[in-house]
């Protein structure tokens, strides 16, 4: 039987195609790994694969949380794991599909979760909201690098739970971070790359169509069912500068702008994040014979 497989790499490289192509010809369903995937209305944004675009194949993980809930990668960890293993027990292929690196790893790897410190996160979580989280980056880069290096320095969640780790542990957050070794469930990673100004201009492009399709107005909806208050949600790209200027000038050309220039920026991180790990066997996004490569990639 063909093993699991996961599509990952950077946003705007054709995973989300990919991936419905795969589970269509290998009889296989398609496991959301996008953390901001997860959030139900977060449609345009997102760019989540419409019911259009799914061509009847089941997708799972998607639209399971409120936009006030906290995504969480424990709790990602064990509904991915369950939802693959189903598949799995029915002689289906699982396709993880998503470019969120640590929720991937979740998955396939023996990643911990350490306890939690009410006190000292909420201590964290006062500073962060005093000094702002490139303060508390630098704490960490100070404390662990090898953290930090993974942890984008706007992203005031991960960023408090890694100084909270290490203050009630004593241990660098990273330990918990397990070195890659066999992918669990025999799972073959597949990563989907551009040549970088390919790739600039793609996401210059997509975030000119969602303003086009009406992310402005996805982001009042969301507000109105309490986007501002959700921790992680109003921190994705492109529905945080909406935000930012609905509170500020309106200028949502200025606003794009912004997006497309923070987007450009996280596709390196997360094409860093992904070229670190050795089992992933890296494919050409724009070769029109991705899938048929991928599948002879497959064949023992």
């Amino acid at each position: 039987m063909t093993p699991p497989i996961a599509v990952v790499g950077p946003t705007a490289t054709g995973k989300s195609d990919l991936a419905v192509t795969l589970a269509e010809r290998l009889g296989g369903e398609v496991v959301n790994a996008d953390a901001m995937q997860l959030y139900r209305g977060m449609d345009i944004g997102t760019a989540k694969v419409t019911a259009a675009e799914r061509r009847g194949v089941p997708h799972h993980l998607l639209d399971v949380l409120g936009v006030t809930e906290t995504a969480s990668v424990a709790a990602y960890q064990r509904e991915a794991r369950a939802v693959v293993e189903r598949l799995l027990g029915e002689g289906k292929v699982p396709i993880l599909a998503g470019g969120s690196g640590l929720y991937v790893q979740a998955v396939l790897d023996d990643l911990r979760f350490p306890g939690t410190d009410p006190e000292v996160r909420a201590r964290l979580d006062g500073e962060a909201e005093r000094v702002g989280p490139a303060e508390l980056h630098n704490r960490l880069v100070a404390l662990d690098p090898a953290a930090a290096a993974a942890i984008l320095p706007t992203n005031v969640r991960r960023i408090v739970r890694a100084l909270e780790v290490i203050e009630i542990t004593g241990d660098p957050f990273s330990a918990n971070l397990p070195v890659p070794g066999p992918a669990r469930y025999g799972t073959v990673l597949v990563g989907v790359d551009r040549a970088v100004e390919d790739l600039d201009e793609r996401v210059d492009i997509r975030v000119g169509r969602m303003f086009g399709a009406g992310l402005v107005d996805e982001v009042r909806h969301l507000e109105r069912e309490g986007l501002r208050d959700g921790k992680t949600a109003s921190r994705a790209l492109g529905y945080q500068q909406v935000l930012a200027e609905l509170d500020g000038e309106q200028d949502f050309d200025a606003a794009a702008a912004a997006t497309a220039q923070a987007t450009r920026r996280f596709v390196r991180r997360q094409r860093s994040w992904f070229r670190r790990d050795g089992r992933i066997r890296w494919f050409d996004g724009a070769d029109p014979a991705l899938a048929g490569k991928v599948l002879a990639g497959l064949a023992p």
